[in-house]
């Protein structure tokens, strides 16, 4: 979901989705063996995402001191990012654009007639002790190249700085290799909480390692509006800023009169101007998303007249605080009216501004429209809407809102974009010329690629990255896991989809509890390894127990690039029950096997010399908390993890 619902589920929940989710067999047959113990032995080649095809060839490619990258002018681009990525760690000199050959060059090749096996983004790499050449019908797939040749390098060619006494040694190989989708995306929402430009680039950096090409903007938003919009000042005057809170989001205290609305930001247009560039010289279109008519209380504190209910002009940016009632179900009900009025001339001509400069702004083809979780509880009591309803003939809800979207279809399609919503769209018999981002299950995707509507597969039980990711002690808590096994079954184009409607897939990281960017690449790695996997490579390459050492080898890469991860997968999940005469009992599992649990129940912290857990335990009737901790052999590899007693009854049930 695109929103924090409050907690409406209590933690027997919690117990019950880690159960489902680590008990299940998984879609995908080569996912299936998520429990086979893993290997010590780290896997001779760490690819992330699996090429289609590798051949180990025999030699080894050493960097020269003097390294020439050998390419035309026009490929600058790729030139300059391969340029800085070699030269600030290793030391090298790079050159480029030189004529004449020289040992260890590395060779960037577009083919002069297309080789159609590999597309647009595809591309051959081909490394031999004398030279490193890479072979592309398109820059794009020169610049994927360069980012797996990277990826051969030892680990340290990610350092921000100089690295001495380093073999720069690389293996021989032959790899072709292209994605499996064309739409390969990650969603940073930077409305609940403002990322400053500096930020987001930063985001972009570590996207285009996996080969990501889709950065999803969630530009406004109830509790911000981030975009300067021309001739619509107090958008960002009033509209971008709100109450710093700390806490629980959706439980925040109601902010008081004399607490300071100081606390957010937006990008001014030449801000804009700048990551659509960043974004683009790394090969990443970025898709703006303005949501409307619901999460648009940042829009109506800075305009009242666009909502349909009396008394708005008393509303402001929402700080955290609850707003919606989410106990009976979707849609919510709203204690704030946070939706424009679909009665409302003056909502078309706002959008219509709006629209107009964000097309202007950004040259992607789509324009993200929102659509979702719009309440219907204001509307239903608004004498306007009633209005509307008997002149349009609309019977529902659902025909206001698809009357709605109909209106700002248009306005989209007239400034030579293409709309896409979130797929509760689709309940207003919506035209097809719509495009959907099916977030609730694959099944709206599904239908609607059906009904020839272009989709893209973005599933909240598999890819939202927002959820938590191991046992809720150790996560920011929310309504729900999505934990590293579960993302990396993600099939973007599932069974019974009409696949020649289908783009592709994304990743969306919702940050009503993300306060910072190390914690938006806490919750987004190592969960974007699993899914650019999903969208890159073929189906039938993806091994789950290769990927998890992969992944561990990846850790240490993102370690030398100063990246955040998150080590969930180490760290045991608690499941707690009663026996037969009421004793509660706990049971221990984890996402990865060939861990061994150490536990202690004593308030002292357990190492490998403390018992070792191997079934159900039960709690001793005085202890106040249990302590766990993980390791691999004789080395500690998960996190020391307190959970009380009180927890762990709670999570049981009564007595």
């Amino acid at each position: 979901m695109n929103k924090f619902v409050p907690f409406i589920c209590c933690f027997l929940f919690y117990t019950n989705t880690y159960s489902q989710q680590m008990g299940s067999g998984n879609a995908n047959s080569s996912v299936t063996d998520s429990s086979a113990a893993f290997s010590n032995r780290p896997p001779e080649f760490a690819i992330i995402p699996e090429p289609v095809s590798l051949m180990k060839t025999s030699g080894s490619y050493i960097l020269p001191d003097n390294v020439l990258i050998l390419a035309s002018a026009d490929m600058k681009q790729v030139v300059d990012y391969l340029q800085e990525k070699i030269s600030v760690s290793t030391g090298k000199f790079i050159s480029a654009y030189g004529n004449t050959p020289a040992a260890g060059m590395i060779k960037l090749i577009l083919n002069s007639k297309a080789n159609p096996a590999i597309g647009n983004e595809g591309y051959q790499l081909s490394v031999t002790p004398a030279v490193i050449t890479i072979r592309a019908n398109k820059m794009s797939g020169l610049f994927y190249g360069v980012q797996t040749l990277l990826q051969l390098f030892p680990k340290e060619i990610e350092s921000t700085e100089l690295v001495k006494d380093i073999d720069w040694k690389i293996p021989c190989v032959e790899i072709t290799d292209y994605p499996r989708v064309a739409w390969r995306g990650l969603m940073f929402d930077v409305a609940r909480h403002f990322f400053t430009k500096q930020e987001v680039k930063q985001y972009i950096d570590g996207m285009v390692r996996y080969k990501y090409n889709i950065l999803h903007l969630h530009l406004t938003d109830d509790e911000g509006w981030r975009i300067e919009i021309k001739g619509l000042p107090k958008l960002t005057e009033v509209g971008a800023w709100n109450v710093k809170k700390t806490g629980e989001f959706g439980y925040f205290s109601t902010p008081g009169p004399d607490e300071p609305r100081t606390y957010g930001g937006f990008y001014t247009q030449d801000d804009i101007r700048e990551l659509v560039k960043y974004a683009k010289d790394r090969f990443v279109d970025i898709l703006p998303e303005i949501d409307v008519p619901g999460h648009s209380l940042a829009v109506i504190a800075s305009y009242p007249e666009l909502s349909c209910t009396p008394g708005a002009e008393n509303y402001r940016v929402r700080s955290g605080e609850k707003i919606m009632d989410w106990s009976h179900g979707a849609p919510p009900i709203a204690m704030v009216d946070n939706t424009l009025c679909p009665a409302s001339e003056k909502v078309y001509s706002f959008l219509d501004t709006v629209i107009t400069q964000v097309a202007a702004l950004f040259p992607f083809e789509y324009i993200h429209m929102g659509g979702d979780e719009a309440p219907e509880n204001f509307w239903q009591k608004s004498d306007a809407v009633k209005a509307l309803m008997q002149r349009e003939k609309l019977t529902d809800m659902h025909q206001v809102q698809g009357y709605f979207e109909k209106r700002v279809l248009q306005i989209v399609e007239s400034k030579g974009k293409k709309f896409m919503g979130w797929d509760e769209i689709l309940n207003g018999d919506i035209p097809t010329s719509a495009a959907i981002m099916s977030w609730r299950s694959s099944n709206f995707g599904i239908d609607a690629s059906r009904e020839k509507h272009e989709v893209v597969m973005t599933p909240q039980t598999n890819v939202y990255l927002d959820l938590m990711q191991g046992d809720p002690v150790t996560e920011p808590k929310v309504y729900n896991t999505v934990l590293l096994g579960k993302a990396y079954e993600f099939d973007p184009i599932p069974a019974g989809a009409d696949p020649k409607y289908i783009k592709g897939g994304q990743a969306n990281l919702w940050t009503e509890q993300v306060y910072n960017i190390r914690q938006a690449e806490y919750m987004t790695w190592p969960r974007g390894f699993a899914i650019a996997e999903d969208l890159w490579s073929p189906k039938e390459k993806k091994n789950w127990t290769n990927f998890i050492g992969k992944m561990e080898l990846h850790f240490k890469r993102l370690e030398q690039a100063e990246i955040k991860y998150a080590p969930s997968v180490y760290d045991p999940m608690f499941k707690a029950s009663r026996a037969a005469d009421r004793q509660l009992m706990v049971e221990l599992t984890t996402q990865i096997d060939g861990l061994d649990i150490y536990y202690s129940f004593d308030n002292s912290f357990p190492d490998r010399f403390y018992p070792k857990y191997t079934d159900k335990l039960a709690v001793p009737k005085d202890a106040s908390q249990m302590r766990v901790i993980t390791y691999r052999g004789k080395n500690p590899i998960g996190r020391m993890i307190t959970i009380s007693v009180d927890e762990l009854n709670r999570r049981a049930g009564k007595r």
